[in-house]
C-alpha cells in the first residue's frame, strides 16, 4: 500500500526504549523538579536522565551518520518524541534545542564546519554534551523576535550585534538574548556550544543582515542570568544572556546573510516534533482520566465512564489524539522527502495540534472535575504543560502562522501540494505591504 500506518521492526524497537527510558529512568525525577522553586535546580535534576539519553542517541540521533549521530529520520523522531513527552516535555525540549541549534550547521555550514562541531557534539564521553539554540531576544520597544526578518534597519528585529573586525580575523558580539533553551549549560556556564543568529549588517533588513555565530563554552564576554521561571515545561531551562565585547573567530560564522533562512528551517525542522509533543501530553491526560472515569463513581453506584456524557467527552479527546498524531506524522514525512523543507505542513501541525490538543486536555479535566485541580494528581501539570505548545517553538502567532501564510500567497504554491506531497516554494516573504520583496525568493535552502 501506499499509505501504511504501521510502525517497522525497526521503529518499534526504538518506541519501546524511548518508553523504558521515558517510564523508568526519567519518570521518577520529574515530579520533583518540576516542583523545584528553583529553575536552574530543576534543569540540574535532569543531568542524570540526560546522560542516559545521551547514551540511548536521543541528544544526537539526528545529526547524520557521517558526523557520529544515528542518522534519525523525522518519522523515527516522532516515536521516540511521542513517547518521552508522555512523561515531560520540558525534558524532550532540551533534546530538541540540541536539533534546533545543530541542524543549521548540517544545512548551512562548512565541511570544515561540520567535522569540527558536529562530531564533537556525537562524542562526548561523559554524555553530558548540550547545544543552545540562542536566537529569541527580551520584549521591548522594539524588541522580542517574532520580526526577526523585518526590512527595516536596526534596532528593529534582531539586535544582537555582531560587528567584522576585518583586521583580527573576527567579529564582536554585543547585545543581549533572552528565552533561549540549554545556552546556560548545566552549571550556568555555557552550553558546550550555542548556535546564535546575530545582526552582522546592522543598516540591513533581517532578510538580508542576519548571519549565525558559533560561541563555544568558555568565550570571554558572555554572562548567563538566572533562568527564566516558567509555570510549565519547568524541567528546561530558558536564559538570559548578555554578550559584552565576545570575540569569536571568522571562522565561528556561516550562513552570511541568510540567519533568516536558518531560524524558518530550523523552526520547520522542529514544527513536527511539537506537533507530536502535543499529542504525548494529550494521551497521557487521556489515558489517566479514562481509567479514573473506569473506577470514579462521583457518589453514584456505578462508574462515571457508564454515564453518556463523560463516554462522549472522552470518545472527543481519543478522537483529536488520534487525528493529530497522524497529522504530525504527515509532517514529519514531509520532511523526510524534502530535506526538512515542510514550509507549510510543518507549521499546519504545530499549530493544529497544540492549539486542538490544548482543549482536549481541558476536556478531559472536566471529566475530573475539581478533583483535577488537586496538585498531587498530574491532570494540572498537564494542563499546564499543554499551555506551552501555542506559545514556545517560533509561536503560532509569532512566526509559524505568518510563515504560513507566507507561503500560501506566493504566486507558486499550489494548494494540492501538500496532499501530493510536492515541495511548495518559499523564499523571503516578509513584508507583504512590498510586492517585489514577497515575489523575490533565495528558494528553500
Amino acid at each position: 500500500m501506499a499509505i501504511d500506518f504501521t510502525l517497522t521492526t525497526p521503529q518499534r524497537r526504538l518506541q519501546r526504549v524511548a518508553r523504558e527510558f521515558a517510564n523508568d529512568i526519567l519518570g521518577p525525577v520529574v515530579r520533583a523538579a518540576d516542583d523545584a522553586q528553583d529553575t536552574q535546580k530543576a534543569f540540574a535534576l535532569m543531568k542524570g536522565a540526560y546522560v542516559e539519553a545521551y547514551k540511548l542517541g536521543f541528544a544526537t540521533g539526528f545529526l547524520p551518520k557521517a558526523y557520529g549521530g544515528a542518522g534519525v529520520s523525522n518519522m523515527d523522531l516522532q516515536v521516540i518524541a511521542e513517547e518521552i513527552t508522555a512523561v515531560d516535555p520540558g525534558f524532550a525540549t532540551i533534546l530538541l534545542v540540541n536539533g534546533l541549534a545543530l541542524m543549521p550547521l548540517v544545512w548551512f555550514g562548512s565541511e570544515a564546519q561540520k567535522r569540527k562541531w558536529l562530531v564533537r557534539a556525537t562524542s562526548d564521553p561523559r554524555g553530558e554534551y548540550l547545544a543552545g539554540w540562542t536566537v529569541s531576544e527580551a520584549a521591548g520597544v522594539p524588541g522580542g523576535t517574532a520580526n526577526f526578518d523585518h526590512p527595516g534597519p536596526a534596532p528593529v528585529g534582531i539586535s544582537l550585534i555582531a560587528i567584522h573586525d576585518r583586521a583580527n580575523g573576527e567579529y564582536v558580539l554585543n547585545g543581549r538574548k533572552k528565552w533561549p533553551c540549554n545556552s546556560g549549560g548545566w552549571d550556568l556556564k555555557g552550553a558546550n556550544v550555542n548556535i546564535c543568529v546575530v545582526r552582522t549588517a546592522p543598516e540591513a533588513g533581517g532578510d538580508t543582515g542576519l548571519s549565525c555565530a558559533i560561541v563555544p563554552r568558555g568565550t570571554k564576554g558572555v554572562a548567563y542570568g538566572r533562568p527564566v521561571s516558567k509555570f510549565g515545561h519547568r524541567t528546561c531551562q530558558n536564559n538570559c544572556i548578555a554578550f559584552t565585547d565576545c570575540r569569536i573567530p571568522e571562522e565561528n560564522m556561516f550562513a552570511l546573510g541568510h540567519g533568516d533562512l536558518v531560524i524558518n528551517k530550523a523552526f520547520t525542522w522542529s514544527a513536527p516534533v511539537a506537533a507530536i509533543a502535543s499529542v504525548g501530553v494529550a494521551r497521557s491526560a487521556y489515558e489517566y482520566v479514562l481509567d479514573w472515569a473506569k473506577t470514579y463513581t462521583a457518589g453514584g453506584d456505578k462508574p462515571i465512564i457508564n454515564h453518556q456524557a463523560v463516554g462522549y467527552a472522552l470518545a472527543e479527546v481519543a478522537m483529536k489524539i488520534e487525528a493529530c498524531r497522524a497529522f504530525s506524522w504527515k509532517a514529519a514525512h514531509y520532511n523526510d522527502l524534502h530535506d526538512s523543507n515542510g514550509h507549510a505542513v510543518g507549521p499546519m501541525a504545530k499549530i493544529f495540534c497544540s492549539e486542538i490538543l490544548f482543549g482536549a486536555v481541558f476536556q478531559a479535566m472536566k471529566v475530573m472535575g475539581v478533583n483535577a485541580l488537586d496538585k498531587t494528581l498530574p491532570l494540572e501539570r498537564y494542563l499546564r504543560e499543554a499551555t506551552v505548545f501555542p506559545l514556545y517553538d517560533a509561536g503560532n502567532m509569532g512566526m509559524q502562522m505568518r510563515k504560513l501564510w507566507g507561503v500560501m500567497k506566493d504566486a507558486a504554491f499550489d494548494p494540492r501540494a501538500i496532499m501530493n506531497n510536492e515541495l511548495t516554494p518559499f523564499g523571503k516573504t516578509w513584508p507583504p505591504a512590498v510586492p517585489e520583496r514577497a515575489s523575490r525568493t533565495k528558494g528553500a535552502q
